[in-house]
This record gives C-alpha cells, structure tokens and sequence, in this order.
C-alpha cells in the first residue's frame, strides 16, 4: 500500500498550492491606474482587490472540486489493490477440508451396497473441468509445489514506483506459469497420474502434503478419487482467482488511464496555476503601491485640510483682532481728543496755580523760619531743665545717703546697748 499513500501525500502537498494559486488569471482592466487623483486610484484599487477575491474564491472552489475527483479515484484504486490483496491473501478452498472427514465419506460411500457393481472409470470417460484449455503445470509432485511457491512470489515481487501509476501494482504472472497454465488439461493430468500409479512410476516425495496421513493406507482407487475431487476444487479455484484477476486487470487499466488522464490535467493546472500565481503577484505588487500611493495622497491631502483649517481660524482670528483694534483705536483717538482739552484747560489753570503755588511758597518760607527760631528757643530752655533735672537728681541722692547713714548708726547703738 505504499503507492497509495504516496499519491495521497503528494495531493496533499499540492492542496495548499492550489488554494494560494488559484486567483492569479486577472486581467490588467482590474489594476487601478497610477496617474489618477488619490480618492480615484483608492476606489479603482478597492475594485481592483474585490474582482482578485471573487476571481480567487472561484478558482478555490474549483480547485477543492478538483481535489475531490482525484480523492475518490485514489480511494476507488486503494479499494481495488485491497480486493486484489485479499483475494491473493486469501485461503484456499482446499485449506478448508478436513481430510478424515472426507475420507471416512469416501470410505462410506465405497463400503455402500453399489460397490461391487462399481467400476473405476477409465481416463478417456473421466468429465474434464469447464476451462480444458486453462490450467496449471503437470500434475508432478515437485510441478506443484515450485506452481505454490510461484504464484505469492511473483504477487509479493510487483513493482510499485513512486509515480502515481495504478498500473504497476497489478500482478503479472510468470511466463513459464502461463505457458504451463495453458498447456494443462484436467483430463490429462489424470490420466498421467493413473498411469504413474500402475505402472509403479509414480516418485515418492517424503514432503508431499497432498495426501493426508489418514489416507496412506487407502487403496489405489481411492486416492485416485480423492485426488480428482482435490483437483475438481483447484480448477474451480484456479478459474475464480483468473476471472477475478481478469476482472480487476481491466479495473486497473481503466484506473491507471484515468489516473494518466489525471495527472496530464493536473500538471496542466499546475502550469496555469503557476501562471496565474505571477499574475497575482505582480498585480498584488501593483495594488499594493497604488494603495501606498493613495494612502500618501490621502496623508498629505488630510495635512492640507488641517493647514487650511488652521489657516481660516487664523484668519477669523486677525479679523476679530482687527476689529477690535480699531474700536480701540477710535476709543484711543477719542481718548486723546479728551486729553488736549484737558491738557489745554490745565494750561491755562497752571499758569494761576503757579503763581499762586509762589506766594504759598513764599509764605511757608517766612512760616518756616520763625518755626525755626521757636525751635531754637525751645531747645535752649530744655537743656537748662536737663540741668535742673541732673541737680535735683543729685540733691535727692545726697538725701537718701543721708538718711540710711542715720538709721544705720541707730541700728548700730541699739547693738552695742543690747550686747553689753
């Protein structure tokens, strides 16, 4: 089962492929042109990118139809080799017979009340199987073992390559089996062995697993019945294995051209698939720098905006300044014209005032002198009190010296009258 897990492994590797590739055949009418505005060139590559996705999401659903065919034809042909498998896997109908139970119906029906009336068939008289012209080697010991240890030989030995080829897992059958095979006669087999067993010629082979233990003892009549039934259900065998090998050959051709067919339109999407997927890049790559661009523009053209907005607030602002500006300067202007009245009037008034300012002068002038002379006087006579002041100071110091002197001594002559 190695091919088909390897065709499954190499669908499986070609899936995401497909998927990526299968919106690359746009056309150049869906690209967005480069010398537009910003707004133009951004809303023709919005169009440009939604044709590439629809584009792109049919050619996923044809590629997964696609995907689906080859799936069911690998599991068709993975059923075919597991039949074929098991059929040559299976075990034979001969396995299946219990040799004591055949022979003790064998003896039973020799032992029956026709016995003596029975006679052995002659070779000429013996039915020959329903393909005469079919058949295995000659009925030889050594013929039949090297035909047992052929056949699984050359179905286990069939080639399998790595290419998705159905047709070489079907089993070829040797060439000398099929030359003996066509050779074989069930009639003559039989007749070769009845002769081999009354001329004595027949070889004796010590590993011979024909005849079962049980029936070493048996005559020569009954081994011979017992080989033509153990040779009834070979032929049987031998030509349900071919017309299931016949069957499942034409099975297999037909798989393997369907397969062959697969792979070329495969291959062919592959190409186109490659194909598109340039075509995709480029137009991504192109869409990609038209929305760059656009982008771009719609940066600078935002910048714009924003300085042209500052600019009117800037220019509402000068007005409303301006305005306001003059109301002051007319408010200004009225103000001054206010002021040179005044100013005049104060003229006028300061030539009054000043003069009038000069006598009051000239009075605290005169006012200030006789002030100062007063001052004079007054401090005279307030250093002569300071000295009156310093005597009186002195007098009553003298005073109070005089009377703690005084009761000093009293206090003194009280002592010395109260001591002695």
């Amino acid at each position: 089962m190695s091919e088909p897990q390897s065709r499954n492994n190499s669908a499986k590797q070609a899936r995401p492929v497909s998927g990526r590739q299968s919106s690359q055949s746009v056309k150049n009418t869906n690209v967005p042109s480069r010398g537009g505005s910003g707004n133009l060139s951004a809303s023709r590559g919005g169009s440009g990118v939604r044709d590439l996705a629809s584009k792109e999401e049919e050619y996923k659903k044809l590629n997964a139809e696609l995907e689906a065919k080859t799936a069911n034809l690998v599991a068709e042909a993975e059923e075919v080799l597991r039949g074929q498998e098991s059929a040559l896997s299976k075990s034979r109908l001969l396995d299946n017979i219990n040799s004591e139970e055949f022979l003790k119906e064998f003896d039973d029906d020799i032992t029956g009340p026709n016995e003596n009336t029975e006679t052995s068939p002659k070779p000429s008289s013996r039915p020959s199987s329903k393909m005469t012209n079919q058949g295995r080697p000659q009925s030889t010991n050594q013929n039949r073992a090297q035909s047992k240890t052929k056949r699984p030989i050359s179905a286990k030995s069939r080639p399998r390559s790595t290419k998705s080829n159905i047709g070489d897992d079907v089993a070829v059958p040797d060439e000398t089996f099929m030359t003996d095979f066509k050779n074989f006669s069930l009639q003559n087999t039989v007749a070769n062995i009845e002769g081999q067993l009354d001329s004595g010629d027949l070889p004796l082979d010590e590993d011979d697993d024909v005849l079962p233990q049980a029936a070493a003892d048996m005559g020569t009549e009954a081994t011979i019945r017992f080989l033509k039934a153990k040779l009834r259900v070979m032929q049987e065998e031998v030509d349900r294995l071919s017309q299931e090998c016949n069957k499942k050959d034409e099975a297999n051709s037909g798989l393997s051209s369907r397969i062959k067919e697969l792979e070329d339109e495969r291959g062919r999407l592959h190409r186109t698939n490659a194909s598109q997927q340039s075509q995709m890049d480029k137009y991504k790559k192109i869409a990609e720098e038209a929305r760059s661009k656009s982008e771009s523009t719609e940066g600078q053209l935002a910048a714009v905006r924003k300085e042209l907005d500052q600019l009117k607030r800037q220019q509402k602002q000068q007005t409303t300044s301006q305005s306001a500006t003059e109301v002051r300067l007319n408010r200004a202007l009225e103000e001054i014209e206010k002021y040179k009245e005044q100013l005049s009037r104060h003229k006028s008034s300061s030539k009054e005032s000043t003069e009038q300012e000069r006598k009051r002068l000239d009075q605290l002038v005169a006012d200030n002198k006789r002030l100062e002379k007063q001052k004079n006087e007054l401090m005279a006579g307030f250093k002569k009190q300071l000295k009156l002041i310093d005597v009186l100071k002195r007098q009553k110091m003298h005073i109070e010296a005089a009377k703690m002197l005084s009761f000093s001594e009293e206090e003194f002559v009280k002592a010395l009258e109260w001591g002695s």
